[in-house]
């Protein structure tokens, strides 16, 4: 016999997933990241490469520096406003800053109607972690969703960029899946001592994106 459910952890959960969908309106689906400029000159030309990509993005780039950041914010004493100067202090590019900048305004806007919160404009991962702390949802699970976003959002992006089907685009997202995880736990425990990353191909082509002469993503 199947047990009652816990209404307000189920319907946090229910809402938490609504919130870090790929539908919810933040414009995701126009940034990638540098994957564009990676993609334009080889270095990202099909399945296998682009798993290599965002595994690494992942561990040492900008999915472990929001991991952590979003840790931090769903916190009961999180310091969102410094919290949002440590998150942009973070971008090593303008088009970085202006991603998780841009993102994290249109989040706020709409998550604050759903949540009741605080809509001021923050870094996405910031604007995220203020919108879910209080939410019956622990804090792996939210940044494991997080994490699972913004990978399938470059994993879109790839799909419509190389020769490479939806079906291969979301094996390669389960496939990151264990990553995925593995991350979100070390993150829900984590300090600000552990900021940090050396994923420098990654910010190479975040930086050489801003001089492409055309261009389908702003990021």
């Amino acid at each position: 016999m199947v047990g009652p459910l816990d209404t307000a952890t189920e319907t946090g959960r229910l809402l938490a997933v609504q919130l870090l969908s790929p539908a919810f309106p933040t414009g995701a689906f126009a940034y990638a990241q540098g994957l564009e400029w990676a993609m334009d000159v080889g270095a990202v030309t099909d399945g296998a490469s682009l798993a290599d990509w965002l595994g690494d993005i992942l561990e040492y780039g900008t999915g472990w520096s929001d991991a952590v950041i979003l840790s931090l914010a769903l916190r009961p004493d999180a310091d969102h406003a410094a919290l949002a100067d440590l998150s942009a202090s973070m971008c090593l590019t303008s088009e970085r800053l202006a991603e998780t900048t841009e993102q994290g305004a249109a989040f706020s806007r709409t998550a604050a109607l759903l949540v009741g919160g605080d809509a001021t404009p923050a870094p996405l991962p910031v604007a995220v972690g203020r919108a879910c702390s209080g939410l019956a949802v622990s804090r792996a699970e939210v940044i494991a969703l997080y994490l699972q976003a913004q990978i399938l959002a470059l994993v879109q992006a790839a799909v419509r960029y190389l020769p490479l089907g939806q079906s291969e685009g979301q094996g390669i997202l389960s496939d990151l899946t264990p990553t995925i995880l593995r991350l979100a736990a070390r993150a829900a425990d984590a300090c600000e001592a552990d900021l940090g990353g050396c994923a420098i191909g990654a910010e190479i082509a975040s930086a050489r994106h801003e001089t492409m002469e055309t261009r389908i993503f702003r990021t």
